[in-house]
């Protein structure tokens, strides 16, 4: 396992890290995902990332429960919060509230005393920037959280973000946590060069497109049983891919990778981590031979003619803006 810089941060991470989104609590088994887990400190990887909304805060309780007793200065956990999780009114968002309530819970089910990054999930437009960085500020403070950072927020979001942190003297946010594969890029247009000019780290999460590049689902067949297309918790993610162009171009990807020696799953892994702005791909397993099988791509170097030749192989397949408009685009 190789690890990089969490940005300009100090932070060291995995380069591969373990997310538990649709997996644990939900998807598989308690000793199933304690196996994943495993096999994931087994292959190095030391960045777990999960949220308090990941099957309603059993993941993680699923998460803290299979990471006791692992030296946790050996460990980087990270958590969001954002979505709702109880049904009062303040049981959601960024507020002050809400966030100082929900770092307890988050420590509580992890079973940890502090949070390597504690992100904001969404951007809430129904609070003050102001008062959700100042209650973040305060976290790092006190201990509870040692870097702060967001998730899929826009670049005119994360610009004001920066300024008023530079302006309060707030602890900066150092990373940001988008989707992005070889078939979703809609980061590359502003949000990646503004992270890379300010330092913040990209930690990915959907590197293989919700499983639609490790080339399991095929055009013109069902999906198969027990995957993320068949669950209802994931599937509202991946139909968006489920075309038959797209299938029919992922499927062109498979002698590619026979040719670099890799899986599938590790080509769109690699892909990934060949932009030097990407501190961390995150992937999710329910089998530990999945995890094995991603802890390989760690440290892959793909040639320049081959990622050329995966855009040829995509080309109108690739998603380039949030409303779904798919184009052609370079790797920069």
């Amino acid at each position: 396992m190789e690890y990089r810089h969490l940005g300009r941060s100090g932070l060291k991470i995995s380069e591969i890290a373990y997310g538990n989104w649709v997996t644990h609590g939900s998807q598989v088994e308690e000793e199933a995902a304690s196996a994943c887990v495993a096999a994931a400190l087994d292959e190095g990887i030391t960045t777990f990332d999960t949220a308090d909304v990941y099957a309603g805060t059993r993941a993680e309780e699923v998460l803290g429960r299979a990471l006791h007793g692992v030296r946790r200065e050996s460990l980087e956990i990270f958590s969001k919060l954002y979505w709702p999780v109880g049904p009062g009114v303040n049981d959601r968002g960024l507020s002050r509230k809400h966030i100082m309530e929900s770092v307890h819970g988050s420590l509580r089910r992890l079973q940890t005393d502090y949070l390597d990054l504690y992100q904001a999930h969404r951007y809430d437009h129904e609070t003050p920037l102001e008062e959700t960085l100042r209650a973040f500020d305060d976290l790092v403070r006190q201990g509870k959280v040692l870097y702060v950072g967001v998730s899929e927020w826009r670049a005119e979001q994360i610009e004001a973000a920066l300024r008023i942190a530079g302006e309060m003297g707030f602890d900066r946010i150092v990373s940001n946590q988008p989707q992005y594969s070889m078939l979703w890029r809609v980061i590359e247009a502003e949000v990646l060069p503004l992270c890379e000019k300010e330092g913040l780290g990209t930690i990915v999460f959907s590197p293989m497109a919700q499983g639609v590049l490790t080339g399991k689902y095929l055009p013109g067949s069902a999906a198969p049983a027990g995957s993320r297309a068949t669950d209802a918790s994931g599937s509202r993610f991946i139909k968006g891919f489920l075309t038959d162009d797209i299938l029919s171009r992922v499927q062109q990807l498979r002698p590619l990778a026979d040719e670099a020696g890799l899986s599938m799953a590790q080509l769109a892994i690699a892909w990934t981590l060949q932009n030097p702005a990407v501190s961390a791909a995150i992937v999710g397993a329910t089998r530990p031979e999945q995890v094995h099988d991603n802890a390989a791509a760690s440290g892959v170097r793909l040639d320049p003619a081959l990622l050329a030749r995966i855009d040829d192989v995509l080309g109108p397949a690739i998603f380039t803006d949030p409303a779904g408009t798919a184009s052609p685009r370079n790797r920069s």
